[in-house]
């Protein structure tokens, strides 16, 4: 009895013609894929029709978010990349964050949460001090400086912050803990200073201007407390609003009041000036 016989092997070239074809044919429905995919997300009934902002917002609208935010975005409804959305977001004035998500069938949900100014922001060196045509930026309620149109501001009472860059967190923190410390006195912190080496310097409401020194947020904070508990009395006996003081000294302070100048005599040895 005869054994079946085994099924020749193809040939290299054929078996290579036959690859091929199989290669070809893939890459050609996968075209026709994209290519489908594609005319389907420039279809009209997927252009991006509204937009639905959440948040509390104040200074946007859905109209001044299509008109600054939409010509940054490309791509439909169903092609356009929500981290280029959010960007795109972040980038209208006032924004902070953005979150962006799609609601089917051509709608996006955007969330906001805007600057809450809380200072104006002088750069260190980009101003003389007085000189109010220098720009300014604003400092958010986080420490963060961000860029807007000031005539926006409402509030009339911002301070003034003037530091290093990337100083802003610090300085907002020092002024607000300054500020609670001066409710004593019958006037309010204007200006924060703080120079490149870490002296700070605060500018009061009745121009009044305070040399607070370096050290810890708790070193310059006590030299402050002690200056305003005493102040009150010098103020009182001399009858003469304070132009300047300086509170480096280790144990005391030196005060200018207005045509007097008196100083509080640090004990013997005691420190120099910071």
């Amino acid at each position: 009895m005869r054994a079946d016989k085994l099924p020749a092997q193809l040939p290299p070239d054929i078996r290579l013609m036959q690859a091929v074809t199989a290669l070809l044919l893939a890459a050609m429905v996968l075209a026709v894929a994209w290519l489908s995919l594609r005319w389907v997300t420039r279809l009209p009934v997927f252009a991006i029709r509204a937009i639905q902002v959440e948040g509390d917002v104040l200074r946007n609208s859905a109209a001044t978010l299509r008109a600054n935010a939409l010509p940054q975005l490309s791509g439909s409804f169903l092609s356009m990349s929500l981290p280029q959305g959010r960007e795109a977001f972040e980038a209208v004035p006032w924004v902070r964050t953005a979150v962006v998500q799609r609601v089917w069938p051509n709608r996006l949900r955007v969330k906001l949460e805007e600057h809450k100014p809380a200072a104006y922001w002088e750069a260190e060196g980009a101003v003389v001090q007085g000189d109010t045509s220098v720009d300014r930026s604003l400092v958010n309620s986080y420490g963060e400086v961000f860029q807007a149109n000031l005539g926006d501001v409402e509030d009339d009472e911002l301070p003034v912050l003037a530091g290093p860059k990337g100083s802003a967190p610090a300085m907002l923190q020092m002024w607000q803990q300054l500020r609670s410390r001066a409710a004593l006195l019958d006037e309010w912190p204007e200006r924060l200073d703080l120079s490149g080496r870490g002296s700070w310097r605060l500018t009061m409401e009745k121009g009044a201007v305070l040399e607070l020194g370096r050290g810890t947020e708790e070193e310059v904070l006590a030299r402050f407390d002690q200056y305003v508990h005493a102040i009150t009395q010098i103020t009182s006996r001399y009858q003469a609003p304070v132009l300047s003081a300086d509170l480096r000294h280790a144990d005391g302070f030196a005060v200018r009041l207005r045509g007097i100048a008196t100083t509080q005599t640090p004990p013997k040895g005691g420190k120099k000036p910071r």
